[in-house]
């Protein structure tokens, strides 16, 4: 497929994908939603223990939303490839806003109790369920698919770039009189502008499943990614990045008020850390471009995350100076973000047309679990500690990461051989199984 833009290449190898008009668009509207999602996030995280108190209460909040997202997204997936994408998408936008503006409006008028919360979350989670699949199905229609390492990187310096700015905004909101509500109403914009960029969007014909089961349809995507082993580490890799990685990122109420006496505004800094190294190690990836020895960088990136969360571990139970910690952090977001881009590239231009929205679906699924991780982060940081936690979710990482990689070549080699895709063009694949 080609995809009309001018010839004139971007300066930037970073930005080469900002000249497709379609994707431009698309890439200022995920600006807009994802801002307003991890504004959100901090003033949720912040409002549910300032309600409760409670360390196991913020696990049931990542619970409830990642509940429904795990038990749909495959679902959502074998929708996304059956109907109209673009239109779906709208669909999913506008509904999430209508929640964060109902969440928005209880804060505002001091009526908001946690089982608000509680249900907003699940009903939150059960859209992004179908929001995910779709949207990540969507976005390679806008490009040549010869721009798909670039096009995973800027659409995760999106989601990196705001946990920088997103954090620090709302930790300024909620260091201020004006409250958790406009961090609400903030999700509630974005969300809403999303859904108009994917309006004004036109996108070509697309290759859809027709005229089979659901459950045929799931059966063929989990066949698919079973049958593949360098497909099957990946989404296990994401696996463990869900349930035991990124779970520190839901306990930062707790090392910002109780461990480091930072309050809202450090806990803020602690996001902010996280999204600036990760945005380091994104546009890393993307000017690496297809480097031969991607399966290296993708298998040191992980155990290097595993690291730096021991150590970030180590650090808040000793009690050493904050700055420490926020750069043990910065370090942590770097390291994830780089193997995350690869696993998504390998992941996009391995999989074809008419089973992107399932497969994506269960990579959804996979990244879905991540409350789960933090409802269990929560639990060990109950009865044991947030340090503890942390510094387990670091070991379980690497132990994964290395045991899997010795017995798979293919994933050590990866990006050393490549192969003509359906479309014509040049994809980095794994080296052949010995």
């Amino acid at each position: 497929m080609q995809v009309s833009a001018p010839q004139r290449a971007s300066r930037f190898q970073v930005f080469t994908t900002l000249k497709y008009p379609g994707f431009r668009r698309f890439w200022w509207g995920l600006v807009a939603s994802v801002l307003g999602f991890q504004i959100m996030t901090v003033a949720q995280g912040w409002l549910v223990y300032d309600l409760t108190d409670s360390k196991l209460y913020l696990g049931y909040v990542g619970l409830a939303a990642g509940f429904p997202a795990i038990v749909l997204s495959l679902f959502g997936g074998v929708v996304a490839d059956k109907v109209n994408q673009r239109h779906l998408l709208i669909i999913t936008q506008i509904t999430s806003s209508l929640l964060m503006l109902v969440l928005a409006t209880l804060t505002l008028l001091d009526l908001v109790q946690i089982w608000h919360i509680l249900v907003i979350s699940f009903l939150t989670g059960s859209v992004q369920a179908f929001d995910t699949p779709t949207r990540q199905a969507l976005f390679p229609h806008l490009i040549d698919r010869k721009d798909m390492m670039n096009a995973v990187a800027l659409t995760s310096i999106v989601w990196q770039g705001t946990r920088v700015v997103g954090p620090a905004m709302g930790g300024i909101i909620i260091g201020t009189r004006l409250g958790v509500a406009p961090g609400f109403y903030a999700a509630f914009l974005g969300f809403l502008l999303m859904g108009l960029v994917v309006f004004t969007l036109r996108l070509p014909p697309i290759k859809r499943t027709r005229g089979t089961s659901v459950a045929k349809d799931m059966a063929e995507a989990v066949s698919f990614i079973r049958t593949n082993s360098v497909l099957g580490f990946l989404m296990g890799m994401v696996f463990f990045n869900s349930i035991f990685g990124m779970s520190y990122v839901f306990l930062f109420p707790v090392f910002a008020r109780d461990i480091f006496h930072a309050g809202g505004s450090g806990m803020g800094f602690l996001h902010a850390a996280s999204g600036a190294g990760a945005i380091l190690g994104t546009l890393g990836a993307a000017f690496l471009g297809n480097y031969q020895h991607r399966g290296w960088l993708l298998l040191g990136g992980a155990v290097l995350f595993g690291v730096f969360l021991i150590l970030f571990a180590l650090t808040s139970a000793l009690l050493v100076f904050f700055p420490v910690a926020l750069f043990l952090v910065f370090l942590a977001g770097g390291s994830a973000s780089i193997y995350m881009v690869i696993v998504m590239t390998t992941l996009q231009t391995m999989v074809p047309d008419e089973l992107r929205g399932r497969v994506m679906g269960i990579y959804g699924m996979t990244w879905s679990l991540m409350p789960l991780g933090a409802m269990l982060a929560g639990v060990i940081a109950e009865y044991m500690s947030a340090s503890f936690a942390v510094a387990l979710g670091g070991v379980a990482v690497i132990l994964f990461t290395v045991v899997m990689a010795v017995g798979n070549r293919q994933v050590r080699h990866l990006g050393a051989y490549s192969q003509v895709s359906p479309e014509g063009e040049q994809v980095v694949m794994a080296p052949p199984a010995p």
